[in-house]
């Protein structure tokens, strides 16, 4: 059983990896991968029926179990599925001309640098998931043809995990490094990463930025069907709807920081806000003028298949950890590289191919905090880990919760981001991880 789940998961990833060649919608691929790895995990445990329940619910020696996982799992996608409502309702509501509007450059050079610095920006207090959400709807406002946008949000999903590496909020691996005692100094975290991670976007940027040079964005035309004719927002619904999904979403990493709750709590939190407020400001409406405005008809047109798709691959790595490949793979690394940088640069590239949370987790789990050195509190190995665990997931399209979200949003192909992204961000990431290692080894 342990060699055949290692088969099942890497049949299953080059399923999805050719979606487009064998049609099969990824979500299905993704879901029986999942699912296949639970139950070879179940059919490799020895015991009774209810040894195999207690393992199942706890893990093995208190590790987590299927139960914990799905906590885990659940948190995410219910932060998906919340960023990615008011998102949707915000673009209801006509939010984004807000900035769009002020956006005038048709120029592809110009604006891959607008759209990218913003984003590692944003990436930074929102995190890179919910930034590259926004981003997206931004896109699609501003380029029409489907190349050309598939190409922007290629580097959205580079600039937004490179943004996200230098934030205590911006990643969830930076997120549990700052938590769990690695990282316990923000501003040293934010000024050592910030640099390196400025070159992980910077470089690719100037390397796409001869590639799109001389081309000229042809917006998309705003369409009007007949609801909106009949009820167009307001400027006032506009900007008041833009003002709380913005702050509803920077709202919640200070809800996570003071509550210490989950980041899915104060996600749902600004959605019953924003809710509620729509709901007051189309009262006076029919229930059909009104659909199209409300969170009732905005949640129809949110990608069920792509938290499908997240909840199977998610399940499946998870599998991976239960079975303990992920630790005997971060216990070989320690083992045959000497050179903690080594051994995180593999880690980040690792962590396109698996999650990345597991593989922080492994490595949290086998290094003690140190009193001094490498491994001390904000020593080099957790800021480098920092760095390559978030930025590293960049090289495949399924290395990161971004790249998951816009796979989903944009029906990116597999193939096509390996071809025209993955070469992009790994010179990033590579260039990202030299300076690092030149200003602080």
């Amino acid at each position: 059983m342990y060699i055949f789940i290692v088969v099942v998961f890497v049949l299953g990833y080059i399923a999805i990896a050719l979606e487009h060649n064998i049609k099969i919608d990824k979500a299905a691929s993704a879901l029986i991968t999942g699912m296949v790895c639970w139950a070879l995990y179940v059919f490799s445990i020895d015991g009774s029926g209810h040894e195999i329940q207690h393992i199942i619910e706890h893990g093995h020696g208190g590790s987590g179990g299927l139960i914990h996982h799905l906590y885990d799992i659940g948190s995410i996608l219910f932060f998906l599925m919340g960023a990615m409502t008011i998102v949707e309702l915000v673009d209801a509501h006509e939010g984004f001309a807000v900035i769009t509007d002020r956006i005038k450059t048709t120029k592809a050079t110009s604006l891959i640098w607008i759209i990218c610095v913003l984003t590692f920006f944003f990436s930074a207090i929102l995190d890179n998931l919910t930034t590259t959400i926004v981003m997206i709807s931004l896109l699609r406002k501003l380029i029409k043809d489907k190349e050309m946008r598939w190409l922007f949000v290629g580097m959205v999903v580079v600039s937004a995990n490179a943004g996200g590496a230098w934030s205590p909020i911006g990643d969830v691996t930076t997120t549990m490094l700052w938590i769990k005692g690695q990282l316990p100094d923000v501003m040293h975290m934010i000024t050592h990463l910030i640099i390196p991670s400025l070159f992980a976007m910077i470089v690719p940027l100037v390397a796409l930025t001869f590639i799109l040079k001389g081309k000229e964005l042809e917006r998309p035309l705003k369409s009007k069907v007949a609801e909106h004719m009949i009820n167009p927002t307001t400027s006032f619904q506009r900007n008041l709807v833009f003002g709380l999904g913005v702050g509803g979403l920077v709202f919640v990493p200070f809800f996570k920081t003071v509550t210490h709750l989950p980041p899915f709590m104060g996600m749902m939190l600004s959605l019953g806000v924003i809710w509620t407020v729509t709901e007051i400001l189309h009262r006076a409406k029919n229930r059909e003028e009104k659909h199209e405005l409300s969170v009732i008809g905005v949640l129809q047109k949110i990608d069920v298949a792509s938290v499908l798709f997240f909840l199977g691959i998610l399940l499946a790595v998870a599998a991976l950890q239960e079975f303990g490949h992920l630790k005997e793979l971060a216990q070989f690394l320690d083992s045959k590289l000497d050179s903690i940088y080594a051994i995180n640069v593999i880690i980040g590239f690792l962590s396109s191919i698996v999650d990345n949370v597991p593989l922080v987790a492994a490595a949290q789990g086998m290094y003690p905090i140190e009193a001094t050195g490498d491994f001390a509190t904000n020593g080099n190995f957790w800021e480098f880990l920092a760095y390559c665990a978030g930025v590293g997931g960049s090289s495949l399209i399924i290395g990161s919760a971004a790249g998951v979200a816009a796979m989903g949003l944009e029906k990116i192909d597999f193939g096509w981001y390996l071809r025209k992204i993955s070469w992009l961000a790994v010179i990033g990431y590579l260039s990202g991880a030299a300076v690092y290692f030149l200003l602080y080894s």
